[in-house]
Order: C-alpha cells, then sequence, then structure tokens
C-alpha cells in the first residue's frame, strides 16, 4: 500500500512538471518558443492578413492603440491574442481593413473618407509634433520604412512610418502638420520553384502626403486625379501634401507591389535587424572585453602569489614556534565570523540576489540558443517573469542557508521577508508609474487582467516557492566556520583614508561598470529608441565578465580591509560590487540627456522610474556575486593557516 502511495504520488508530481513544461513552450500561453518551426506557404491570390498594431514614440514613450485616431477601421475589430510580455510592452496587435492577396499588385485603392473636426485635427497635431508612428504587421514581420544611405552600405530600415510631417511649405514661413494619408507597400517574397507558392520575407512602405482630388460627388467607387490606376496616374513626391486643419477631408489610399527575393524565409529577419551601424558596436565590444580580461588575469596573478607569500609565512611561523606577533589578516581570525548588523536583511538580499542570477542566466542561455528570437514579440519579457517566479525556490534557499549560519531560529520570517521585500518595492513603483500611463489614456497601461496575473504569479507561485526553499535550505546542516569566534569583539584600528568604506564601496564598483557600459549603450538604445537587441551571443559573453570582475574586484578589497585589521567584512562585500548599480543609473542619466529627445514630465518620470527598477536590480545582482566571492575567499584563507 505504501509502495503503491509513493507510485500516485511520483506520477502526479511528473504530471504537474509536464504540465508546466507543455505551458512553458507553448506560443498562445506564454510566448516562449523556437522561431521560424512552422512557416506559411502562400498560393498566389491567397488573402494575407495586415494587422495594425501600436502607435509609438522615442519622444513620449507612450504607446497608444492604431484606433486612437480616426483611422479607416473595419466592420468589426478584433484584438490578436496577446502574451504576456506583449501586453507589458504595450502591444495592441488588431484586424486592419487593408486588403492583400498574394502576388496580386494593387494601385491607388481607396480605404475610406475622413472629415477633420477641430478635436480630430488636434489630436493629429499633437501625434505629428511628438513624432508618432504606425506599426503593422504581415506574416509576423514588421512594418519598415527603408532608409537610403549617403554612403555606400546596406539599407537602413526604421521601425513603422510616421504619422505625418512637421514642416514649412511653397514659401510660407508658418509651420504646418502633414498627414501621411498614402502608403506605398512593398511585399517582397520568396518563391519556391516546385510548389509554385510563396513565403513572405520582407514588408516595406513608403508614406506620402497627398491631397487627394476627384470629380463629382464622393463615393467609395469615385475615381481620383490624383491618383488613378486606369491612366497610371501614381502618388508622387511632387503631389500637393495634405495639411492637417478643421474641416479637412482626408482621403486615405494604399498601393500593394510585390517584389521577389532571393533572400530564404530563415533569413528573412537579418535585414530588420541591421537597423545600425554595428561596426563601432563590434569593435567596442571586443575591445571591452580584452581590456577586462586582461585587468582580471593581472588581478588573479597578483592575489595567488600575494596569497600563496602570506599562508606559507604565517605556517612556517606556527611550525617554527616563534614568539612574533601575529599580524595582518590572520590577527582578526577570531572575530571575522562574527555575525553582521541587520544580518537578516543581508540573509533576504543575498537570496534575492540569486533569484535574479538564475533568472539571468536561464535567459540568456535560451536567447543564445535562439528560443528568445526577437519575432517572437514579448517573448524574452514573459520568459524573465516566469524564470523569476520559479527561481524563488533558490532565493528561499540561499536565505535560510545564510539566515541559519548567523544562528537564526525563525526561518518563516526570513522567508516571509525574502518574498516580499524586492517584489514589494519593485511592484509599487511600477504601480504608480502605471498610474501615470493611464492618466495618459496610453495603451502602455497594464489592463487589470494582467495586473492580476501579475500578482498570481507572485502570491500564488513564487511566494509559496520561497516558503519550500527556505524549508529545505533550514534542515540543512549549518554552515560550520573554519574558526572559533571570541565573544567580545576586538577594536578596529583607525583606518587609512584610502581604507575608508565609502571610498573603497565606490571605488569598487567601477571596475563591474566598465566591463558593461559599452554594451548598457545598445541595450537602452533597443528599449528606449525602438530598436531590436539581438547580439545575445555578445551579451552572455559580457555577463560572464560581469560575474568574474565582480568576484575579483571584492576579494581585493576584502583582502586589503582584512590586511587593515578591519573584520567588518559581510555588508562591505556585498556593497563593493554592488556600488556599479549607481554609476549604471548615473550613466542612464547622461544617457538621458544627451541621446534622448524627452521632454514631458510623465515621460521622464517613467524613464527614471523603470531605470531607477534596473539599477535596483543590478545593484541585488552584483551585490550577491560579490558577497558570495568574498564568502567564499574568508573561509578558503582561514582554513588554510593553523590558528590554536
Amino acid at each position: 500500500m505504501a509502495r503503491a502511495a509513493i507510485q500516485s504520488h511520483t506520477m502526479r508530481l511528473i504530471f504537474i512538471f509536464e504540465t508546466i513544461f507543455v505551458l512553458t513552450i507553448s506560443h498562445n500561453a506564454i510566448g516562449f518558443y523556437l522561431p521560424g518551426v512552422a512557416p506559411e506557404d502562400f498560393q498566389k491570390g491567397a488573402p494575407l492578413n495586415v494587422k495594425v498594431n501600436k502607435l509609438t514614440s522615442i519622444r513620449t514613450q507612450l504607446p497608444y492603440s492604431y484606433y486612437s485616431l480616426p483611422f479607416c477601421s473595419p466592420k468589426t475589430i478584433v484584438d490578436s491574442r496577446e502574451n504576456l510580455g506583449e501586453v507589458l510592452r504595450g502591444d495592441r496587435i488588431e484586424n486592419s481593413p487593408f486588403v492583400f492577396k498574394m502576388r496580386e499588385p494593387q494601385m491607388c485603392s481607396v480605404l475610406c473618407r475622413v472629415i477633420l473636426d477641430a478635436k480630430v485635427a488636434k489630436q493629429f497635431k499633437d501625434k505629428i509634433e511628438d513624432e508618432y508612428r504606425v506599426n503593422m504587421i504581415l506574416d509576423n514581420l514588421p512594418l519598415v520604412v527603408p532608409i537610403p544611405r549617403q554612403q555606400e552600405g546596406p539599407t537602413i530600415y526604421q521601425l513603422g512610418y510616421h504619422i505625418g510631417l512637421k514642416g514649412q511649405y511653397s514659401g510660407s514661413k508658418d509651420v504646418k502638420y502633414f498627414l501621411n494619408n498614402h502608403l506605398s507597400f512593398t511585399v517582397k517574397f520568396h518563391k519556391d520553384q516546385v510548389t509554385e507558392t510563396a513565403r513572405i520575407v520582407g514588408f516595406e512602405v513608403t508614406p506620402f502626403s497627398v491631397k487627394h482630388e476627384y470629380e463629382g460627388q464622393w463615393s467609395k467607387d469615385v475615381r481620383l486625379t490624383t491618383c488613378d490606376p486606369h491612366t497610371k496616374r501614381t502618388v508622387s513626391s511632387s503631389d500637393s501634401p495634405l495639411e492637417v486643419e478643421d474641416k479637412q477631408e482626408v482621403i486615405f489610399t494604399y498601393d500593394v507591389a510585390f517584389l521577389e527575393s532571393e533572400v530564404k524565409w530563415a533569413s528573412r529577419w537579418d535585414t530588420y535587424l541591421l537597423m545600425t551601424d554595428d561596426q563601432i558596436h563590434w569593435f567596442s565590444i571586443v575591445n571591452s572585453l580584452m581590456i577586462v580580461l586582461f585587468l582580471s588575469g593581472m588581478v588573479a596573478m597578483i592575489m595567488l602569489r600575494t596569497l600563496y607569500r602570506d599562508i606559507s609565512k604565517y605556517n612556517e611561523l606556527e611550525t617554527q614556534e616563534e614568539a612574533q606577533e601575529e599580524t595582518g589578516w590572520k590577527l582578526v581570525h577570531s572575530d571575522v565570523f562574527r555575525p553582521p548588523i541587520n544580518s537578516d536583511l543581508l540573509c533576504v538580499y543575498v537570496g534575492t540576489g540569486v533569484q535574479f542570477l538564475g533568472m539571468i542566466l536561464i535567459t540568456t542561455i535560451f536567447a543564445v540558443l535562439g528560443f528568445l528570437s526577437p519575432s517572437n514579440r514579448g517573448g524574452l519579457m514573459t520568459a524573465m517573469l516566469l524564470l523569476w517566479v520559479f527561481m524563488g525556490i533558490f532565493a528561499g534557499y540561499a536565505a535560510a542557508r545564510l539566515y541559519k549560519m548567523f544562528k537564526g531560529t525563525e526561518w518563516k520570517k526570513i522567508a516571509l521577508r525574502t518574498a516580499f521585500f524586492f517584489p514589494a518595492a519593485v511592484f509599487a513603483v511600477f504601480f504608480v508609474l502605471n498610474a501615470l500611463i493611464w492618466g495618459q489614456k496610453s495603451s502602455g497601461a497594464v489592463p487589470f487582467g494582467t495586473m492580476f496575473a501579475l500578482v498570481f504569479l507572485w502570491f500564488g507561485i513564487s511566494v509559496p516557492l520561497v516558503f519550500v526553499g527556505s524549508y529545505v535550505g533550514f534542515k540543512k546542516p549549518v554552515i560550520e566556520d573554519p574558526v572559533k569566534t571570541n565573544k567580545i569583539p576586538r577594536q578596529i584600528p583607525e583606518q587609512t583614508w584610502y581604507m575608508n568604506p565609502i571610498f573603497s564601496i565606490l571605488i569598487g564598483g567601477i571596475l563591474p561598470f566598465g566591463a558593461v557600459f559599452i554594451e548598457l549603450f545598445f541595450i537602452l538604445t533597443s528599449i528606449w529608441m525602438n530598436q531590436y537587441y539581438y547580439i545575445f551571443g555578445f551579451l552572455f559573453i559580457v555577463f560572464i565578465i560581469l560575474l568574474v570582475t565582480c568576484a575579483e574586484i571584492t576579494i581585493v578589497l576584502c583582502y586589503f580591509q582584512l590586511c587593515s585589521e578591519d573584520y567588518l567584512w559581510w555588508w562591505r562585500s556585498y556593497l563593493t560590487s554592488g556600488s556599479s548599480a549607481l554609476y549604471l543609473f548615473l550613466y542612464a542619466t547622461f544617457y538621458f540627456f544627451t541621446k534622448l529627445e524627452i521632454t514631458k514630465p510623465v515621460s521622464g518620470a517613467l524613464y527614471f522610474g523603470y531605470m531607477l527598477i534596473a539599477s535596483y536590480a543590478f545593484f541585488v545582482l552584483t551585490g550577491t556575486i560579490g558577497f558570495y566571492a568574498c564568502f567564499w575567499f574568508t573561509r578558503l584563507i582561514y582554513s588554510s593557516v593553523k590558528i590554536d
């Protein structure tokens, strides 16, 4: 009976893990899948579903739904199913009135006519002023505008087309607003020579602003004199632009051209990823890695030689039974493992850092393997959120193990703090920022259903896993110190100016930040300038270099601190490498004032709010790496010398 019960329980666990695995790889559930698994083949004349996405601007960072402006709409607007990451990114994917048929060109197709009133004209002017772009999707490919380069090189592509332009016209000194109401689409396809089917490999557009004219009364079938397929009259840049003003008549039209391409379906995203000049990027990354590797090698060599000399000297003194007084780091052996002040808080931060380390490490590995391609919108953010939730078990385990070593007895208390301390702070900032976005009536505001899902992931999965990890970690045998600790703490001698805690901590964060600041520029650009980030292989290498750098700089400064007979290393080891987050936030501030053109207070609050969350997370991650490196180092050196 007992064996049957165990087998039944085991089968339930296997079923649960299989269910989690299926949900993890399901695109409809969370958007986490290997891209390019099922390419779609289109016969000639097959209908193509063009979908519209959000309106975006790098000046405001506030997305809006496409139909928040009076564009032409179908009879019934249908929202596409979106994963968690897409909702958090502000994506609102809906159907559109554009009718494409595979490999059947169209000219001067009329969508609809709109008469602007004063309110609508102002809405268009405001969006044009803020340089909003319209985003569309065809066969999972985003719409891009080709921008020819003056110098030789590949064409640069801009995501989405501008709603309109602002400028002067016909010698007038007044600044006017012109609406892009004619879209000239180009659909690139790769033809299969055997089956005569084709696959879409490109989706481009050239927008025009044209004041359409026609004869007689308006109807949907009226012939435009400014754009007539019967007379081969097409829209050009020489036509009179359409000014946005009250009581203006706007006729929306479009062309569709199909162009055969040699680009294969598996490589269709390569062109979209070449949106910036990557030569400087590659050179800077390689240069940064070489410098950091050289410094790391030098630091490691110096530390190994110095430590070997110290340990040999101390052991020789014990062997020769010399009466010489102990000096250096051996002198504080009876105080070095004394529990620090606010040890509970340190346990919470270390546990949260382990949670972050597991999340980022697994995410980057999956990204390098190609599971988180940019073609999978929202997949990266969804994967990070889910991994954060499931890494809670390791957070609880690490926090409880350290808490027990500090002679703690109430493991439930430390588990509760680990489960709520960091997420509560982040959720509070996120809630305030979401309220600001909601006040601007932006589609970037997280709806109630998604907010409930986030709370469920936190309370329903993450918190229980933290408690499970804490229970398991607290049941483990306590970590024994290599040396005994005296009851009476030793007085710390006066330190030199360069060993001052504040100075030492601030110096320690420079090298880890130097390992990532070049890559940080491109990450910030992809987030705030609406570009793709795809070089995950280099990101993984930089992350490994960051781990090594944080560990080595913390070990070096910890060694100097112990040599000066200062044994309060617990918190300082955490803050030494964690101080790199301060430089990250300062660099983000520098980036804001030098690279971005954000002027609205709400947009500025969003930028600094999200960068504050990112810097806080970076502090927890790097601080935990430095702490564990110093923890391993001190245990190693004090277990290597003979102490009475």
